[in-house]
């Protein structure tokens, strides 16, 4: 392998976090064993070399599926985070904390109410499509400049507006009170435990989240997540996905040969058989013929009906990830959440 390959991996690794562990220390992991497969393989690389990213946070008692983003790649989070999450929601009625979830100062109710499933069934119902949500005082949520957790950690009064997020879809998995499980798939900026909160205060009894899993990012899902051991311990560079995997979602314009040239020295080209894009798209994934991602470029409208994409952030061919064969199709369930 030539020096310059661990300076340009590029691509998205799908990781099980564990329970206690944060984001930012999975990152870390990802960080610190790639200087070690440099190493391995006679090379020196400062830790500045290689950018590494998480495409969406969960919190320390969370597991699942953390999409770690690997070079160029981490320029890509943004349309990562417009992905559908699904989570495997743990909640116990009959409990209520200041978190909104057992890690928190937990108090239980006085002869809570015991509803049935349907009664459940017919409270979730109020939380599908676009909803108002009040985030968790313990949260990241900017108050005046700090984080919401800092002040309610120093025991200051928190109060956070209300703000939309989206639920494509929550149902129940098993219950069988004080325990209920649910599959919640949604919209970035959505937390779980305040789900946890307001249906427990629907249904008058109280409810805390006690245990969280992110089974699925859009494409990325549990199945294909690799274990931090496995990070630790082996070569993971074969379980690199290819950058274009994070935009796969997104309507597609393929260029021919000569195109991927121009749009790789930064050059403009005229959009010829544009396809199905979204009214409204500004920036628009662009890929060869073999699949790779060339670029993200941006829509220009040329005088008349003639369109022009001008490169922003380009992808030159690196050694690993530039094989769509490795990559999972995003379900039709999701593709048109």
């Amino acid at each position: 392998m030539s020096v310059i390959a661990f300076k340009k991996i590029c691509g998205v690794l799908t990781v099980n976090k564990p329970v206690e562990m944060t984001s930012r220390q999975a990152v870390t992991e990802v960080e610190w064993h790639t200087r070690r497969l440099a190493r391995e393989h006679g090379q020196k690389i400062r830790r500045a070399t290689v950018k590494v990213g998480h495409a969406g946070t969960l919190d320390p008692l969370a597991t699942g599926v953390l999409v770690v983003c690997v070079g160029k790649a981490t320029q890509l989070v943004p349309w990562i985070q417009e992905l559908p999450k699904t989570y495997r929601a743990e909640f116990t009625l009959g409990m209520r904390s200041n978190s909104d979830d057992i890690m928190g100062e937990v108090e239980t109710v006085d002869n809570p109410p015991q509803p049935s499933r349907s009664e459940i069934e017919a409270a979730l119902s109020r939380y599908q499509g676009t909803i108002e949500q009040v985030p968790p005082q313990f949260s990241a949520v900017h108050v005046d400049g700090k984080r919401a957790y800092a002040l309610a950690r120093r025991g200051e009064e928190v109060k956070l507006d209300a703000r939309p997020v989206e639920i494509y879809d929550i149902e129940i998995l098993d219950y069988n009170w004080p325990e209920l499980t649910l599959n919640v798939v949604c919209g970035s900026g959505t937390y779980i435990r305040a789900i946890a909160r307001d249906l427990g205060n629907d249904l008058g009894c109280g409810a805390l989240m006690h245990g969280l899993a992110r089974t699925a990012v859009g494409p990325f899902t549990l199945e294909d997540a690799i274990e931090i051991p496995h990070i630790k311990e082996q070569n993971w560079l074969p379980d690199l996905q290819p950058a274009r995997v994070a935009v796969k979602h997104l309507p597609t314009y393929e260029c021919s040969p000569s195109e991927e040239d121009w749009l790789i020295n930064g050059r403009i080209i005229e959009a010829v058989g544009t396809g199905a894009w979204r009214e409204g798209d500004i920036e628009i994934p662009v890929a060869n013929s073999d699949g790779r991602l060339v670029c993200i470029a941006t829509k220009k409208q040329k005088t008349g009906e003639q369109l022009q994409l001008k490169p922003r952030l380009v992808f030159k061919p690196t050694l690993y990830a530039d094989s769509l064969e490795k990559t999972t199709p995003l379900p039709e369930s999701q593709s048109s959440l």
